[in-house]
């Protein structure tokens, strides 16, 4: 489905995008096989079962909602506060410990697409990988900003509810149907389409194209390199005015 078909089918007109929200792991780094590894190795020392393919399905959601929902599922109690955070904390310093991260193949190419054309560019994750986050401006200078960026910290309710995506509006200071959102997840994609936004999935894990289908995603592609071939047939740029 094209963007403007699908802003005709939601009622938001003609889709020219302002903003574009991209997820973090797995979109912008190919992060998700560390963070498979960290919280299947991390969890195991708790005596929780956390499956490498459940880095995936869990992913988006905040780290510490994560551990609680195991342990609800596994232990059958709720955990405190203190024992989610010495949880994750753990699990922090497992991935840490990993090799760094490469940015996915076509993301800077994409980025300087999307700045070229006037839109913003915003950086929504459920992650607190300090790790990560600090990477971001070094690795994407003049693409990424701190001042557009929602993590865990500035959210209570993480993915898949609305809120890190309704957030990531609020400081583009733009509407549902001025925006873009590009996600990996189906947490991801379901929070995405909750806030009311067009969310292209590029599938960079074990997943099935269904499971993302399912999710709710507008648009599934292969890859971060594939959507930046396709950007400007997905998104052409208006039609110069005429004097």
């Amino acid at each position: 489905m094209t963007s403007n078909k699908y802003s005709e089918k939601h009622g938001f007109g003609q889709h020219n995008p302002k903003a574009v929200l991209f997820d973090m792991d797995g979109v912008i780094y190919n992060s998700m096989p560390h963070h498979a590894t960290s919280w299947h190795e991390s969890m195991k020392d708790f005596g929780l079962d956390m499956p490498l393919s459940g880095a995936y399905e869990y992913e988006g959601m905040r780290g510490v909602e994560t551990i609680r929902l195991l342990a609800r599922r596994q232990w059958h109690r709720e955990l405190s506060d203190d024992e989610a955070e010495r949880m994750y904390r753990h699990k922090s310093e497992l991935f840490a410990q990993c090799p760094p991260a490469h940015l996915m193949e076509g993301i800077i190419e994409l980025m300087q697409q999307i700045k070229d054309a006037g839109m913003k560019i915003c950086v929504v994750t459920g992650s607190a990988q300090h790790v990560l986050l600090d990477k971001l401006e070094n690795d994407l200078k003049g693409l990424v900003s701190k001042e557009l960026m929602v993590t865990a910290f500035d959210v209570e309710h993480g993915k898949p509810a609305p809120d890190p995506y309704l957030m990531g509006l609020k400081k583009c200071n733009c509407g549902p149907d001025e925006a873009v959102v590009v996600e990996n997840a189906p947490l991801g994609i379901q929070a995405a389409r909750a806030a009311g936004c067009f969310t292209i999935a590029v599938n960079t894990g074990p997943l099935a194209d269904q499971v993302l289908a399912a999710a709710g995603a507008s648009l599934i592609l292969p890859s971060i390199a594939e959507l930046s071939r396709r950007w400007k047939t997905i998104f052409p740029p208006p039609d110069p005015v005429e004097d």
